[in-house]
């Protein structure tokens, strides 16, 4: 059976959630001529403000920022961290002019994502809280943002790095509120869920579950005349499916409470 990549979802759903903002996202950089992958790296390619919110522990990303990410499967400990800051010297002497002048240290920023809280990490003295599942720690004089995927809020800007999160509920809670950004967007959303389910997560979530949460988030964002169409195309029990008893029941209620049209009168 084929092995999920979690960094390549990963990086495929960043790529995704900054499709036509200033940033574009580069995956699996190749730093060394022995190939030395860093996850993700988020560029800002041109001037102007990202439309929305960022997530929790991204609002302050600047030209450079590196990303490191530790799935359900991994944890993110030392070693990690210094892969991380071996990357950064690299990739730094590789973005530079020259090595004699390099670019400014300021206009790189590094992170840390994962979704086990770090445990090991967390007992150094340099471990900072910053918010809820955002965290900083400084090692010598990089300072590292870490953000454990499992302590975000929910909250609609965080929805996207909830779906990597390996917690039932708050995979559930980004398939529902995670938002549209381009046409592989769906399908994307199926692969991660594909992917926890070959790898036995234990999770009371279904497919179906999933794409009614996201079917429902998605179908807000229509015209009146395009989801008209939408449901055309649809039988009845299809229309039905997804609703529970009781709000199938509340709609008839409404239904029967509605005064009769008025007949039209021949002339």
């Amino acid at each position: 059976m084929e092995r999920i990549n979690w960094h390549r979802l990963f990086g495929l759903l960043l790529a995704d959630f900054f499709t036509d903002s200033p940033f574009i996202v580069e995956l699996e950089k190749d730093l060394s001529i022995k190939k030395q992958s860093l996850d993700v790296v988020v560029l800002r390619k041109r001037p102007g403000r990202f439309s929305g919110k960022l997530p929790d522990g991204l609002d302050n990303l600047s030209k450079h920022n590196l990303i490191t990410f530790k799935s359900h499967q991994e944890s993110l400990d030392d070693w990690a961290l210094k892969e991380l800051t071996a990357h950064y010297v690299n990739y730094r002497k590789q973005a530079s002019p020259s090595f004699d002048k390099l670019l400014p240290e300021q206009t790189f920023r590094l992170y840390a994502v994962c979704s086990r809280f770090p445990r090991a990490l967390a007992n150094s003295k340099d471990w900072k809280p910053v918010q809820d599942g955002v965290f900083e720690l400084l090692r010598g004089t990089d300072q590292i943002r870490v953000l454990v995927l499992g302590q975000l809020p929910n909250e609609e800007h965080n929805a996207v790095l909830h779906l990597l999160s390996a917690s039932p509920e708050k995979i559930r809670y980004g398939a529902g509120h995670y938002q549209k950004h381009s046409a592989e967007t769906s399908t994307l959303l199926d692969r991660v869920f594909i992917g926890y389910q070959r790898e036995g997560l234990d999770m009371p979530y279904t497919m179906e579950d999933f794409r009614q949460d996201y079917l429902r988030a998605s179908i807000k964002e229509l015209l009146p005349e395009q989801r008209s169409k939408l449901l055309e195309n649809l039988t009845p029990q299809e229309r039905l499916e997804g609703l529970s008893p009781e709000e199938i029941d509340a709609y008839l209620k409404r239904l029967n409470q509605s005064p009769p049209a008025k007949k039209r009168t021949k002339k």
